[in-house]
């Protein structure tokens, strides 16, 4: 299993989990939820309490990844196969263009 914090802004706005199951799980943080004026991270991605699942990795998050020439580097830099979307977005999403970025949640297998 592998969990990534999504941050909107300097706040975690959420949990993004690959399940080993390979299902995708995203969660949004109640303490965001509570805040007056949060923002969801995405429209397609509605701000609620109930968890989003799906059986691949969502399509706001397949678009944080890069593509072409620059995933190339990227699979090559950190050694991760271009099919591991989850791995790429933990990789190379930290500090993305926009409000949102995604940081890795080291879980006890690792």
């Amino acid at each position: 299993m592998r969990k990534a914090s999504i941050l909107y802004g300097e706040l975690v706005a959420g949990i993004l989990t690959e399940t080993d199951e390979g299902e995708f799980i995203f969660q949004y943080d109640q303490d965001y939820l509570d805040l007056k004026d949060c923002q969801p991270i995405t429209l397609t991605m509605k701000l609620r309490p109930v968890p989003y699942v799906a059986d691949r990795l969502f399509a706001f998050f397949e678009g944080l990844i890069p593509e072409g020439w620059l995933l190339d580097i990227a699979s090559k830099n950190w050694k991760l196969n271009p099919n591991d979307r989850m791995g790429l977005l933990i990789a190379c999403c930290g500090n993305c263009i926009g409000a949102v970025s995604v940081q890795p949640i080291e879980t006890e297998n690792e």
